[in-house]
């Protein structure tokens, strides 16, 4: 799988290191390995896709994309779109990762992952889907975390 994923900061609200995107970019394609692992379809978006691009932004951008595209009012965590991109909402990110004791960066990386699993077909919808999806998610964050960037990131 020849893919490149591409994560741009377009927000000034949460101060984000240019190294986290750089790591996060290099690590990305893992990612995206490990989530077709869990593909929940053989013919998954994400099987299709040269370029993926991974957006982050403030609240005010993510309630309106989250409005104008799912008719849902409210900042979101993350919103997938099959074409190949990911819009990560960082304020969210780092509220959540306040309320979790999380590092901010895990909690990006756990969005990303989140993000490339809804395009390996994976929906969070219903309540057993979502379980099925939490756990894929937490372990993929778990490995690329431990693996490749606690301390690069935390």
């Amino acid at each position: 799988m020849s893919l490149e994923i591409i994560i741009g900061n377009h927000q000034q609200a949460v101060d984000i290191p240019e190294t986290w995107l750089t790591v996060l970019e290099q690590v990305a394609a893992e990612a995206a390995a490990l989530a077709l692992v869990h593909a929940a379809l053989d013919d998954s978006p994400l099987l299709h896709l040269a370029t993926i691009e991974v957006a982050l932004v403030d609240d005010a951008t993510s309630e309106r994309v989250h409005r104008e595209f799912m008719n849902i009012e409210g900042a979101t965590d993350v919103i997938t779109f099959h074409h190949g991109e990911i819009v990560i909402g960082v304020e969210v990110a780092k509220r959540q990762a306040a309320d979790y004791a999380e590092p901010l960066p895990r909690e990006i990386l756990r969005y990303l992952v989140h993000g490339l699993l809804h395009l390996a077909s994976h929906e969070d919808d219903q309540p057993a889907a979502r379980t099925q999806m939490e756990s894929a998610q937490e372990a993929i964050v778990a490995t690329l975390w431990t693996a490749y960037l606690a301390e690069r990131l935390a």
